[in-house]
């Protein structure tokens, strides 16, 4: 019950006759030169009737050498129309956003080929603003309490930006001097229960606890009524909340791709809730056929879950596994995982 994408080829695979919409290809690259990346994307719903994950690919994302990626993962009622609604609008509000300011500020060339990191920065967090109030005015979508997560990456050359609403995450994979594999996360899980996020949710009345079912799952609450137990401290959507806390703010970090960074991996809570980074990682690099890597990953998460949480229901699971450089094979993973801080 999975959606299968890979492009270079832009050819996508329905597994069981599931078809499904909840992943965006667009490819805008005509008639160019240079090394399209090769990426690999898989979607499968877990217990639910509907698959509330999304995911898009965007080659030739505002000028053909550029590519934009993201994983959504909705929740509530209609979460699932919330995450599809991200992940088909959200990649032209950040363009449209950076095309305003780079007008405004007269720096655009006539090429749209140089856009600093800060540029990127004040366009993704202006077009997450403007995505969240397109979302609360939908006539027809009632996202009170339902809403999305949001993980993106924008890469352009050795320029890597990552947005990050939420729980769902970015790791790369990149080689050491000694050539092993190892695996950095890009975003912070963003939970109610750090600091940061806690104080914010705390001064505007917001209570955050784990129910007695669930002591490690700390949830945000109205303050006079349970409601509506939201496991993260960001997210599009839930607008029942979001004057207690609740923030569409996207957390932004930047990294500078050089040639031992080999791939990138963006995937929802259902896959880094059963799984480490060091363990997508390699499932990633010990793939034979790239194409299938994003497959791999989810098929190891269900089978994790299964194992792990046998009478837990399993969550949606999605993956983009975006290669940066042309794979190659008998990497070895180092036992360490790293991490970035986001600013």
């Amino acid at each position: 019950m999975g959606n299968c994408t890979s492009s270079g080829s832009s050819e996508v695979q329905e597994d069981n006759n599931d078809i499904q919409n909840n992943i965006v290809i667009k490819d805008e690259t005509v008639h160019y030169d240079g090394c399209s990346r090769l990426v690999s994307i898989y979607s499968q719903k877990g217990y639910k009737e509907i698959n509330q994950d999304a995911a898009i690919f965007y080659q030739g994302f505002g000028i053909q050498e550029r590519s934009f990626c993201g994983v959504f993962d909705g929740h509530g009622k209609h979460g699932h129309a919330v995450s599809k609604l991200v992940s088909d609008r959200l990649s032209s509000l950040i363009l449209s956003q950076q095309k305003a300011f780079a007008h405004d500020d007269y720096e655009e060339n006539i090429n749209n080929e140089t856009v600093s990191s800060s540029e990127w920065r004040r366009a993704c967090v202006s077009a997450f603003k403007v995505m969240d109030k397109e979302i609360k005015r939908q006539e027809n979508l009632d996202s009170s309490w339902s809403g999305t997560t949001a993980v993106t990456a924008i890469v352009q050359g050795e320029d890597l930006v990552i947005s990050n609403l939420g729980d769902s995450r970015a790791i790369l994979g990149t080689t050491s001097d000694n050539d092993e594999l190892i695996a950095i996360q890009l975003t912070t899980d963003l939970k109610p229960d750090l600091p940061n996020e806690s104080d914010r949710i705390k001064k505007c009345n917001g209570r955050i606890f784990a129910l007695n079912n669930e002591p490690n799952i700390q949830r945000v609450w109205l303050p006079n009524d349970d409601l509506p137990g939201l496991a993260m401290s960001r997210c599009f959507g839930d607008f029942g909340i979001k004057n207690y806390g609740i923030i569409a703010i996207p957390q932004m970090s930047y990294h500078r791709i050089t040639n031992k960074d080999q791939f990138l991996v963006l995937a929802s809570d259902g896959v880094w809730d059963v799984l480490t980074n060091n363990e997508v990682a390699s499932i990633v690099w010990s793939v034979k056929n790239a194409e299938k890597a994003a497959i791999a990953v989810v098929n190891a998460a269900v089978a994790a879950w299964i194992q792990k949480y046998p009478a837990t229901k399993i969550d949606d699971c999605t993956v983009v596994c975006l290669f940066l450089q042309e794979k190659k094979q008998d990497k070895h993973l180092n036992k360490k995982e790293t991490s970035t801080s986001p600013t």
